[in-house]
């Protein structure tokens, strides 16, 4: 609550971000609501969660629960939706899980994310994706619903390792840590998305510390590049066909992805 500024009633812990994407998706439920407003392009764990809990998808935002992520996965875009569904009646909820590492474009605005639910979960920024905790930021005016959230909850939802990680992500020197890895991270970025382009894939735009390309004849082959040390995320399942997602690496993950390439041509 000190990291963010805002009072600790706002503050849900967390297992995971998933876990609490099917939590507050049943509080939802339980609230009222009878449908959700997906991305087009996104988790997998949105939909699964609405199904789990008797959600039907909807295009209207009005009495929806609103999953929004910004900068997107995986293009790493801005979600206009978020601002869409502002001015409705709906529970809207922000997952932040990418926006630490933003590499460019400007975040949405203050008073637009005290008015939603802000999902955090910070093993992403820090390489310690194994390590499964995360807290979500009740809206300014949700406390009490921020209690509700937390009492659905089961005992002893963090472990010590969860525990750990969320003290050392609120320390100064981690998130100066964090910023000084942006500059470097800009120029791999760079230099990746242009050797994407030199293999004849079509890279698309993205603000995050990684970026989509349509490559269906990478996708065709991407068993045979994880037998090269190579693994390269299909899109398909956020319904992206023929696209695969890259994580910004070092310039020494990038020549092995080269050479992997390079070898099946």
């Amino acid at each position: 609550a000190l990291h963010h500024d805002v009072a600790a009633e706002r503050i849900v812990l967390a297992g995971s971000a998933s876990e609490f994407i099917f939590r507050i998706t049943a509080w939802a439920a339980r609230s009222g609501v009878a449908t959700v407003n997906l991305p087009a392009h996104g988790y997998g764990d949105y939909a699964a969660a609405a199904h789990a809990s008797g959600l039907q998808a909807a295009d209207d935002c009005a009495r929806a629960l609103v999953w929004a992520c910004e900068p997107s996965s995986p293009l790493g875009a801005v979600d206009e939706r978020l601002h869409r569904a502002r001015d409705s009646d709906a529970i809207i909820v922000l997952d932040r899980a990418y926006e630490p590492l933003r590499l460019s474009g400007t975040p949405p605005s203050d008073d637009l994310v005290e008015a939603v639910w802000q999902l955090c979960s910070p093993n992403k920024s820090l390489g310690l994706t194994g390590v499964r905790a995360a807290y979500a930021i009740a809206p300014a005016d949700g406390s009490d619903h921020a209690q509700q959230v937390e009492s659905m909850a089961p005992s002893w939802v963090i472990g010590a390792h969860g525990v750990a990680m969320l003290h050392a992500w609120c320390e100064p020197a981690t998130q100066a840590w964090l910023a000084a890895c942006k500059p470097r991270l800009r120029e791999w970025k760079a230099a990746q998305m242009a050797r994407c382009e030199s293999f004849g894939w079509t890279v698309m735009p993205s603000m995050a510390n990684y970026f989509t390309c349509r490559a269906a004849a990478a996708v065709e082959r991407l068993d045979e590049l994880r037998t090269r040390g190579v693994a390269l995320r299909d899109c398909a399942s956020f319904g992206l066909p023929g696209h695969v997602r890259l994580g910004v690496l070092p310039p020494a993950s990038q020549d092995a992805l080269r050479q992997a390439w390079e070898s099946l041509a």
